[in-house]
């Protein structure tokens, strides 16, 4: 019997390493299903004493994963929007604090929700194909999963400030360099590469790597919780303003968006 109870979140266990695919076609996105699926994942996870690491990676060969379905917030229902952002924070935080390490291999497009769940890894793998950004700001939304906050903690806050207020899409080489990602590899390895790491956690005492990883972690927890709390506060109130609906629609009808400021 699979540890996952939806179809859009595969799991095979290797070892010492539990191998999680987002597999959501056509763009591996997150929505009401996969969301509670990764939670209810990670917290089993937590409970197998043999689990020492995680691997996070999308299906196919162009996406890593590319966010929320806009679909979903297209009518500008605050109700949904509220519920997304729960869905989001919660299984997103249950997978940065994770008991063992987290690593995410991006072979493909990782955008908006696809990046912000990259980023509540441990560590990031990329495919010099990839290219990852958060361009809610383009349809009238912002970054509701963490973006905001992990963002500025791994590049700093320039070019947090060229990502998101900028929209500003950027070449996994780039990301590298800026530390969004540890390592770029070539096209189709980032899995292997991230399964070696793995390999390497298990090495260690797992229960030294907890303990670790809390302390590495707690400095900006003191204050991550709070700005967490707002992105998912702020999203919803978006949903208030005429530049939401225009945003979103624009984007599915495949138009520009004309802008109210309001």
């Amino acid at each position: 019997m699979s540890l996952s109870i939806s179809e859009k979140l595969k799991v095979e266990l290797r070892g010492h390493t539990a191998l999680l695919t987002i597999d959501n076609p056509g763009a591996n996105t997150w929505d009401t299903e996969s969301l509670p699926a990764l939670k209810d994942l990670v917290e089993k996870l937590n409970g197998q004493k043999e689990v020492y690491a995680l691997v996070l990676t999308g299906a196919g060969e162009k996406f890593f994963s590319a966010g929320a379905d806009l679909k979903l917030f297209a009518d500008g229902d605050s109700a949904a929007a509220g519920n997304m952002t729960k869905f989001f924070g919660e299984a997103f935080e249950a997978l940065a604090d994770f008991r063992g390490v987290s690593i995410a291999a991006i072979n493909g497009f990782a955008m908006g929700g696809g990046l912000e769940v990259a980023m509540a890894c441990d560590i990031r793998v990329a495919e010099e194909q990839a290219q990852m950004a958060l361009p809610e700001a383009k349809v009238g939304l912002l970054p509701c999963a963490g973006g905001t906050q992990r963002l500025s903690w791994l590049v700093g806050e320039g070019w947090a400030k060229r990502m998101i207020l900028c929209g500003e899409r950027v070449s996994a080489s780039t990301a590298e360099r800026i530390g969004l990602v540890e390592e770029v590899v070539g096209t189709g390895q980032s899995l292997e590469k991230a399964l070696a790491l793995a390999e390497r956690v298990g090495e260690q005492s797992p229960t030294s790597i907890a303990f670790c990883k809390r302390l590495i972690h707690s400095g900006r927890n003191t204050v991550l919780g709070t700005g967490l709390q707002g992105e998912r506060d702020m999203f919803v109130e978006l949903f208030a303003t005429e530049d939401q609906r225009e945003g979103v629609n624009a984007f599915l009808e495949k138009r520009k968006p004309v802008w109210k400021n309001c």
